[in-house]
C-alpha cells in the first residue's frame, strides 16, 4: 500500500520491489483488493492497482469519530 501512495503501479511494477515470487504478490494484492483496501483494473493484458482512497477516507473519519474529544 506505501508504493501506491505515490500513484497507481502495475502488478509487475510492485512485484519488482519486493523479493518474493509474482504469485505471491498476487496473493497479497488479492487480499488487500478483498478487503476493498486497494482497487484493480485490466489494461489490456496489464492490472493496475491503486488504493482505494473511499474506503481509507471512511477508515479516516470513523477513527475520527470514536476517538476525537468532544
Amino acid at each position: 500500500m506505501e508504493l501506491l501512495k505515490k500513484g497507481a503501479l502495475t502488478a509487475g511494477e510492485i512485484s519488482e520491489q519486493f523479493p518474493i515470487s509474482p504469485p505471491s504478490i498476487t496473493h497479497h494484492l488479492n487480499l488487500l483488493k478483498d478487503a476493498e483496501l486497494i482497487a484493480q483494473q485490466r489494461d489490456g493484458r496489464q492490472l493496475i492497482y491503486s488504493l482505494n482512497l473511499s474506503v481509507i477516507e471512511e477508515i479516516l473519519k470513523s477513527y475520527y469519530e470514536n476517538f476525537s474529544a468532544n
